[in-house]
């Protein structure tokens, strides 16, 4: 801000805002027209948001812009010439993007945005743009099969974002608890249209995925226009939010041909809210009926058990073993009674063998003794306790200690004669 104004009286004014003082202030009117000039020399801007306000008056459109993605907003305006030129599907909710241009007013100091030039999104361009990030978001694998997490087959807690009172809500909700009465549910309400989408939903995401007790995420919302349904929930920020969750997600967002990026980088895409209640419970029903049929199924296994070993036993008694057991004692006491038979045949005849050399053993033991020497007429002469072989060692005089057969008798000796040893 460098432009000079003379002041009429008093000193030159400061060139440059930084040297302006309380003693040497600019006029307002120089800091103005300094204003406009540096406004002013703003490009011209395309920019995009939504209409949230549209009105005409006198001709002149003036509108609010806001931004897409964040809670911020600008005041347009578009002169007569220009409001007369546009498309008349711009109107308040419009998407548009719009060339707009500074100017500041240097009676009032006020800032407006005019509009030169204000096109309406299509949906076409709409839905091109969704499709480029979900190619690019497929290139990055966020969307591959093995990353989908497989939903519990019975959720301790389910977790559930949608709009407060919403439709989809209750959809879920007694649908689910027409399956299975005992669930549970954590509700977050969240914005479900609007700028507001992808932070609300993205927070409530990690508030659920951190809670121990939630196994599954539903976030469900009903129909509506595309622009409401797809591309809110086509958000990059909240796509790569539910990619990075341990907690299995389920989109239940509009109807069956709806098809935001959401669905894609979800564990579960369901149809319809409806949808989703039928795939993240079994019911109950169901579940009963096949407990009563497997119920059924196992006693009949059990009595065909029952029955196969009923006629095994029916067999087994009917055995002529079985019929007379006895007779198996009485084949066995006439096997003992032949083999005490034999042993004691082979005894007596091992017994008679023995016996019989035995008394072999004691002829030839009696043949040896000297009692048979004995009996034979030889005696046994005995002096001084000893047995005398030779008569050399007996003087005359001496007695003898004789034993014959049949007793014993002492003799003296009278004479000596020794004979030879040859």
């Amino acid at each position: 801000m460098s432009e000079h104004i003379p002041a009429p009286n008093g000193p030159a004014q400061p060139q440059l805002a930084a040297d302006t003082t309380p003693d040497n202030p600019w006029p307002l009117a120089r800091l103005s027209e300094n204003l406009k000039n540096y406004i002013e020399r703003v490009s011209p801007t395309w920019v995009e948001g939504q209409l949230i306000e549209h009105r005409v008056s006198r001709g002149h459109a003036w509108m609010t812009m806001r931004d897409l993605d964040v809670e911020m907003s600008l005041p347009v305006v578009a002169w007569a010439r220009t409001a007369n030129s546009l498309d008349p599907s711009i109107k308040e909710g419009a998407r548009v993007v719009a060339l707009v241009k500074p100017n500041f007013y240097t009676k009032t100091g006020r800032l407006t945005m005019i509009v030169n030039d204000m096109r309406p999104v299509g949906i076409g361009e709409l839905l091109a743009r969704v499709e480029r990030l979900r190619r690019a978001l497929a290139d990055e694998g966020l969307f591959a099969p093995d990353r989908k997490k497989p939903l519990p087959v019975l959720p301790n807690t389910i977790g559930l974002i949608t709009g407060r009172d919403s439709d989809a809500m209750h959809d879920v909700q007694r649908n689910v608890w027409l399956r299975w009465p005992e669930a549970r549910f954590e509700v977050i309400h969240a914005a479900m249209q609007g700028p507001r989408v992808s932070d609300e939903v993205s927070a409530a995401l990690h508030v659920l995925d951190q809670n121990p007790h939630v196994d599954v995420i539903v976030v469900a919302r009903g129909g509506g226009a595309l622009e409401e349904v797809i591309l809110p929930f086509s958000d990059e920020a909240l796509v790569r939010t539910v990619s990075e969750l341990t907690t299995a997600v389920v989109s239940a967002i509009g109807h069956e041909a709806d098809r935001p990026v959401l669905d894609d980088v979800a564990d579960f895409r369901a149809s319809t809210p409806t949808d989703a209640a039928k795939n993240i419970v079994p019911d109950a029903a169901i579940e009963l009926a096949a407990i009563t049929d497997v119920r059924a199924r196992m006693a009949q296994a059990v009595q065909r058990l029952v029955d196969v070993q009923d006629q095994q036993i029916a067999q087994l008694r009917s055995r002529p073993v079985m019929a007379q057991p006895e007779t198996m004692i009485q084949l066995r006491a006439e096997e003992i009674s032949q083999l005490s038979t034999r042993s004691r045949a082979s005894f007596g005849y091992q017994l008679h063998r023995a016996t019989d050399h035995i008394e072999q053993l004691k002829a030839r033991v009696r043949s040896l003794s000297p009692q048979q020497t004995l009996n034979r007429g030889y005696a046994v002469v005995q002096h001084d306790n000893s047995i005398l072989r030779d008569a050399s060692r007996v003087t005359v005089g001496d007695e003898l200690d004789i034993l014959v057969a049949a007793g014993r008798l002492t003799a003296t000796t009278t004479s000596v004669t020794e004979t030879s040893k040859e």
